[in-house]
Formats: structure tokens, sequence, C-alpha cells
């Protein structure tokens, strides 16, 4: 995949959300699933901190069990821990990982800040073992940064 491929998810997304704004996340993601060969579930986590949990957001993919995630539990639940994206090539050689699906083999979580605050996050399954590129963590940071942006990102946390 080019330059130009990454360029258009990227403008594609950003439009969405500009167009739609909070109402274009499912778009978002469902966008990303079906034009990116390597991502098979694509989900927003949203912060809940009264809970110390994740709770599920817009996704495109297979149902989840995982609709909330305890902080800590998981690479979603250590990236609401930690606040740094969180790349994962091989996720069954994870000692803390939540199986969603037995075909993921690999997850790429990235967060989401509004300003300085942690609210969520951008998570990606995959049934490749490490596919994962800098533009694919590119991609998802400039997502987070716009849905981080948008006026309904106030009331997360």
């Amino acid at each position: 995949m080019n330059a130009d491929f990454w360029n258009t998810q990227r403008e594609t997304a950003l439009s969405i959300l500009n167009q739609k704004g909070w109402l274009g996340l499912a778009d978002v993601c469902a966008g990303l699933r079906q034009t990116v060969p390597h991502y098979q579930w694509v989900g927003i986590y949203w912060m809940n901190n009264a809970e110390q949990a994740l709770h599920l957001g817009p996704f495109a993919g297979t149902e989840t069990e995982h609709r909330v995630i305890p902080y800590g539990r998981g690479i979603c639940g250590q990236v609401a821990l930690s606040g740094q994206t969180f790349e994962v090539p091989d996720v069954w050689a994870q000692d803390n990982y939540l199986a969603c699906s037995m075909e993921t083999k690999a997850e790429l979580v990235v967060p989401i800040y509004r300003g300085t605050e942690l609210i969520g996050q951008i998570d990606i399954d995959s049934h490749y073992l490490d596919p994962f590129t800098a533009e694919d963590e590119e991609l998802l940071r400039s997502i987070a940064e716009a849905v981080g942006a948008l006026p309904e990102a106030a009331a997360i946390g």
C-alpha cells in the first residue's frame, strides 16, 4: 500500500468526521474495515473513569463480548492505564490478552485524547501476524486527534 492509499484513508475519515461529527464515528469504523485489507475489526472504546472501565462505542466487525473492559485488562485496558499506543504483532504471545476472536492474530490500539485527557481509544484487530506499519499508526493517530477535537468529546471520561 502506497502513500496515496494512506492519504485517501485519512482524507476520507476526516471528511466523514467534518461532515457528520460524532454521528460519523460508525461510518469511519466501517470504512476502515472495508478498505484496509488487514483490519478485520475496528472499534472505539470510551473511558469511564468512575467505573475504571472502557465502554465499547461504535465498531465494525464481528460482535464482541468485551463491551466493558476494566482498566488494566487486555491490550485496551493496558492502554487505558498507560495512555500510549500499543502494537501487538502476535496477540497469542501476550500474557494479558483478551481474545475477542480466535482468528485475531495482531492488535493495534491508539489512544484518543481531548487536550491532555485520555478519553478513549481506537482498537484494530487483524487476522494477520505483524501486519501493522508506521502508516497504520499515523492514520489512526490523525483520526484519534480529530475525534478528540469533536465537541461531544468533552462529555467523555
